[in-house]
């Protein structure tokens, strides 16, 4: 099928900058500061987040990476036939080759990111090693509705969520989430999702709190995208990086920790920060097996299949939409 994208220009529908701000203004509001970790994801972010996934630290990568190389025929044939396939969050597209080279007669592939520039670097490497896929990149944030093109036609819906993200939401969202598939996708889709297991505690927080401080500058990024786009005046080194697990909550808690005590703007306005109080900017949940299933269903998703590596450190479902 001939490519309908000469240049891969991705269709927009990004939001608009308004909620950068009103997100960090509510979030600064709050008891415990936060920030949405979505927004680490501009294109330094997105460089930043790629360094880390080579980390010697970062197992999830390398090991989905192995699962997708030893199950990726079987994870395919666990997608419809013809279908046209989402990539929610697509950011690199290392993961999804290793299933197109077991889908042949897919119908379209949609990358959805909301770096649009790095959206369309992506997508032109793509058409390049594979001519004859459609691709058609839709530049939009995956956590709110959006559209798919229209002229896809009756083929078969098929989601792709690698990179264990889905553990970057509340369970309660995390749901929500995955019921949003589920409406963008369609009844009888399938949706194929990347989830990091429970293990030791000094595995995930080392994977969060790398030697080499990549992690500690994707954190810090948040608060330089904030000084760029809002008129902060974050100090960078003003702020130290912290990973923890939550034992209790069952996850990865990324914080900023202000050094010393501190006053900052932000689009003019003033925030003050006490010496060791904290901006948490990221959570990464981690599940069994069975947690997961189970939030899949309250979702409306069922169990097809499930893949792990040997040392169970990484799991990746197939799930029907009923």
């Amino acid at each position: 099928m001939k490519p309908v994208f000469d240049n891969a220009t991705p269709v927009t529908q990004a939001p608009e900058p308004k909620g950068f701000l009103d997100d960090v203004l509510l979030g600064f509001a709050q008891a415990q500061k936060t920030l949405p970790a979505k927004y680490f994801y501009d294109d330094a972010g997105s460089d930043l987040f790629e360094a880390i996934t080579r980390l010697p630290e970062y197992y999830p990568t390398r090991t989905e990476l192995a699962i997708l190389d030893a199950a990726g025929s079987e994870i395919a044939a666990a997608l419809p036939r013809g279908a046209a396939l989402v990539e929610f969050g697509s950011g690199s597209t290392v993961k999804v080759r290793r299933l197109l080279r077991h889908l042949p007669d897919l119908a379209a592939y949609l990358p959805v990111d909301v770096s649009a520039s790095f959206l369309r670097a992506q997508a032109e490497a793509l058409r390049t090693d594979f001519p004859a896929l459609r691709v058609e990149p839709v530049a939009a944030d995956f956590t709110r509705p959006f559209s798919l093109p229209a002229d896809l036609g009756d083929a078969p819906r098929a989601g792709f969520f690698p990179g264990s993200t889905i553990g970057n939401f509340e369970p309660a969202e995390a749901a929500r989430l995955l019921r949003q598939f589920g409406a963008i996708l369609g009844t009888g889709s399938v949706l194929v999702v990347g989830v990091d297991l429970v293990k030791d505690h000094a595995v995930l927080e080392a994977a969060y709190d790398d030697a080499a401080g990549v992690t500690a500058a994707f954190n810090r990024n948040v608060l330089t995208r904030i000084n760029r786009e809002l008129g902060g005046t974050f100090d960078l080194d003003a702020f130290a990086h912290r990973a923890v697990f939550n034992d209790q909550a069952s996850r990865i808690e990324m914080h900023l920790v202000a050094r010393a005590a501190q006053d900052v703007a932000v689009a003019g306005r003033p925030v003050a920060f006490a010496a060791g109080e904290s901006i948490h900017t990221e959570n990464s949940y981690k599940y069994t097996v069975e947690s997961f299933r189970a939030l899949a269903a309250s979702a409306g998703w069922a169990p097809v299949q499930v893949w792990t590596d040997p040392q169970a450190l990484f799991s990746v479902h197939a799930l029907r939409l009923g």
